[in-house]
């Protein structure tokens, strides 16, 4: 049996990319879409590396067609993309704006007309302003019912076409980095501090409550698309995952790792698949945990249809402990390699642990890879071409450990490869290069990377190559 066989996935398998509306689309403030916290962010100078934004970006509202050509080149049979919910309700709620709509459904159609399946996240960070100024945006669970109102809209809408929708994409990042900021842990004693919008510096109390609303408007938006989307519409979440991975692949190593992550992520994937907050969270929290309600945690439970998990790092590596809680973290050493992005510890590992986890701890089936990747130093050579063989190394090491994961029956149905070209990557502006595809940011040339080249042999064969 060749190499390449021993290493197939399931058939059927999904081989994605994705991309999120303000960090390509451009066209912030045409055909009738309101602003978004994040036009307000990036329009106030010293947010953004360089002051940059995404005004025009990779200008995907005028050249979705084209980028859809591409993907289908690279071997992409799913597309995750986010709909920027003030294109639909430019004031948040009221009367919807049709031109928005009409761009999801041209890019609905054209990716079909492609061959690749659409996957819609609903929301990824763009929060319209108006709520932002209305309500204090998530700090009020007037957001979280005005979300469930707009999810269900488009899920009615789109849903003859669209059938698998994301309610929202990483709750721990937009919740915690935009609402407090985040000192993000890069070994050797070093941190990396990330602040996005809405660039707010709550208390613990509030912030602990925007983390509720969050969860509670997934919870909403997920019984408003039952309600109101089509037969075969499937919903799930995004999350970025808090995975702790056993520093020896032993039975006591792996249930101290199990343990970690059910802890790690009480505010959010815990509390989302169990319908609780854990005993520990509340008790850390004391007097400043959420304050909340039976019907709302039953609420925050609804059902799911798939887990959608973003894997790009190890929060933490562990080992058993006989003190609570049961595990102990790991020193990340100094030297421990890292990438492009100073947070981005190596650790390919991550993708066998974090799915594996999520079967084992809470059942879920299918698990979808939502995003993973990198940033890499990425420069077009002499002969116009982009040799980044360093994120070819990531991409087949990754794959390897999450092939490994499917090899041994985790429900993994498909992986989403961020990103399906450069784009700007939030507060580090353009600088951060994580796409298959190159973008010349003056000119918005593509240039297909030798990564993509990878991915579309790995998507032909249904295996790591």
């Amino acid at each position: 049996m060749s190499a390449a066989a021993g290493l197939r996935f399931p058939d059927g398998f999904r081989w994605g990319v994705a991309t999120s509306s303000y960090q390509i689309e451009g066209a912030w403030n045409e055909d009738g879409k309101g602003g978004s916290i994040w036009d307000t962010y990036a329009h106030t100078p010293g947010n953004i590396r360089n002051n940059d934004n995404g005004d025009v970006a990779n200008d995907h509202y005028h050249r979705y067609r084209e980028d859809v050509a591409l993907m289908k080149s690279i071997g992409a049979t799913a597309y995750r993309f986010s709909i920027a919910w003030p294109r639909i309700f430019p004031d948040g709620t009221g009367a919807p704006n049709r031109k928005g709509l009409d761009f999801y459904s041209r890019l609905a159609d054209e990716l079909l007309g492609a061959g690749i399946e659409p996957f819609a996240t609903l929301y990824h960070w763009d929060l319209p302003q108006a709520l932002q100024d209305r309500h204090g945006g998530w700090q009020s669970k007037d957001t979280a019912k005005a979300f469930a109102d707009y999810a269900g809209y488009v899920a009615g809408q789109l849903g003859d076409r669209v059938q698998h929708y994301f309610t929202i994409n990483e709750f721990r990042s937009f919740v915690d980095m935009g609402h407090r900021g985040a000192d993000l842990d890069i070994g050797g004693g070093k941190t990396y501090h990330v602040s996005i919008a809405p660039g707010l510096s709550l208390s613990d109390a509030e912030l602990n409550q925007v983390r509720h609303h969050a969860v509670l408007g997934h919870g909403l938006a997920v019984q408003a698309i039952r309600a109101r989307g089509r037969a075969g519409t499937r919903v799930g979440f995004a999350e970025n995952i808090r995975a702790a991975v056993p520093a020896i692949d032993r039975p006591d190593y792996v249930k101290a790792a199990e343990t970690a992550t059910r802890e790690l992520n009480a505010p959010f994937v815990t509390v989302m698949l169990e319908g609780r907050y854990t005993d520990a969270y509340l008790t850390n929290a004391g007097r400043d945990a959420p304050r909340f309600t039976d019907e709302e945690l039953r609420t925050i439970a609804s059902p799911l249809d798939f887990v959608g998990i973003n894997v790009y790092v190890p929060d933490c590596y562990v080992a058993p402990s006989d003190e609570p809680p049961g595990y102990r973290v790991i020193p990340i050493n100094e030297s421990h390699p890292t990438m492009k992005s100073g947070w981005h510890i190596v650790g390919p590992e991550v993708m066998y642990w974090a799915p594996r986890h999520v079967r084992s701890l809470w059942g879920a089936t299918p698990v979808y890879i939502t995003e993973n990747g990198w940033a890499a130093s990425d420069v077009v050579a002499d002969d116009g071409k982009v040799y980044d063989s360093d994120r070819v190394m990531f991409l087949r090491a990754c794959l390897t450990e999450l092939q490994r994961a499917t090899a041994e029956g985790v429900p993994v149905a498909g992986y989403f490869h961020w990103s399906a070209q450069d784009n700007l990557e939030w507060n580090a502006g353009f600088g951060n290069r994580f796409g298959l595809i190159y973008i010349d940011f003056k000119t918005l040339e593509r240039i297909p990377k030798l990564s993509a080249m990878w991915f579309r042999e790995a998507a032909r064969r249904n295996a790591v190559v």
